[in-house]
């Protein structure tokens, strides 16, 4: 698996969407966990939106690489993804 080909896809997700990690990994025929280890490569996350990226069942991960959990859930509700508890509704806010 390509850095590159994780970035590309990631960069295609708006704002007020998400994609999950297990998504990503089926479009590139990979594991999920590969999905995550290749984002926290991540250098430039203006154009490639990492946070964008959440867990199967709507939670985020707790390893987010820049900054932390909550920085992250601060991005997306301020795209305006609507969490109910600490899980996203992908039912709204899934990109595919």
């Amino acid at each position: 698996m390509k850095l590159d080909k994780v970035f590309e896809i990631v960069s295609k997700i708006p704002k007020g969407k998400v994609m999950t990690y297990g998504q990503i990994a089926k479009i590139l025929d990979t594991n999920p966990r590969l999905v995550g280890f290749a984002l926290h490569r991540n250098k430039d996350i203006e154009k490639v939106p990492c946070h964008r990226v959440v867990k199967s069942d709507g939670h985020l991960a707790t390893g987010y690489a820049h900054g932390g959990i909550e920085k992250q859930r601060d991005k997306l509700e301020q795209e305006g993804i609507l969490f109910a508890g600490n899980r996203i509704d992908l039912q709204k806010s899934l990109f595919s």
